[in-house]
């Protein structure tokens, strides 16, 4: 079985599934998480500039570098392979505060057009497809969404429900395909996965024991088939 998890950043596959990836993973299945936004600049400034620092980082501290390498240790947790594309995230592509992360795209944001060839032969390879169901709105997990309607087979596709912004959903999503009931190895794994992304505990959860507590109160992870829209795109 060969598995691929499509994040949009590093660290949503693991914060989003890493108790399912961990388990498939220890039965034997081939994970590898592709990361579509590892792009680069040497030079940030503005807003982007600012997601940097407010992690607690300095200027020219190489961000990117740094929470790639976080995602090799995350990923080695659970043998699972890694793949870094090199797209800008959405602060370097002109959204320009945290709100317009969420306001919908941009006229002339061409990232899905830029990521769907990319994932094609990726996603062409694997019997699972894991990506993101876009529970918060974030801009590039909907292109991640966009780009796998143009290029992944729907019957071999589950969405996760995207964490931590399902904490402030106002309710669960309805109607999983899926659901996995996480043992206390499942969540394990999920915690040390997630404790590597180590510049994003304090930002994200107000450190690596708050993190520790709220996924050790998940008791399941569920992943949703993709809707009609989807496939009617594909």
């Amino acid at each position: 079985m060969r598995i691929l998890a499509v994040s949009p950043h590093l660290d949503d596959a693991a914060f989003s599934a890493g108790g399912t990836l961990a388990r498939r993973a220890r039965e034997g299945a081939e994970v590898t998480v592709v990361t579509c936004f590892t792009g680069n600049v040497a030079q940030p400034s503005g807003f982007a500039l600012a997601c940097q620092l407010d992690k607690g980082l300095p200027p020219d501290v190489d961000y990117m570098a740094l929470r790639c390498a976080e995602d090799e240790a995350a990923c080695a947790v659970i043998g699972a392979r890694t793949i870094h594309l090199p797209l800008l995230e959405a602060p370097h592509r002109g959204y320009d505060s945290a709100p317009a992360l969420f306001a919908g795209r941009r006229e002339g944001d061409d990232a899905a057009d830029r990521l769907a060839p990319v994932l094609a032969p990726l996603v062409a390879e694997a019997d699972l497809i894991l990506g993101p169901r876009c529970t918060g709105d974030h801009v590039d997990h909907h292109v991640v969404l966009d780009a796998l309607a143009r290029v992944a087979d729907p019957t071999r596709l589950l969405l996760w429900e995207d964490w931590p912004y399902l904490d402030r959903a106002e309710r669960l999503p309805p109607n999983p395909a899926v659901t996995v009931a996480l043992s206390p190895q499942d969540r394990a794994d999920r915690v040390a996965m997630c404790a590597a992304y180590t510049t994003q505990l304090g930002f994200q959860f107000g450190g690596a024991d708050a993190m520790t507590r709220r996924i050790e109160a998940i008791v399941e992870e569920r992943f949703h088939r993709p809707s009609p829209r989807f496939q009617a795109a594909a």
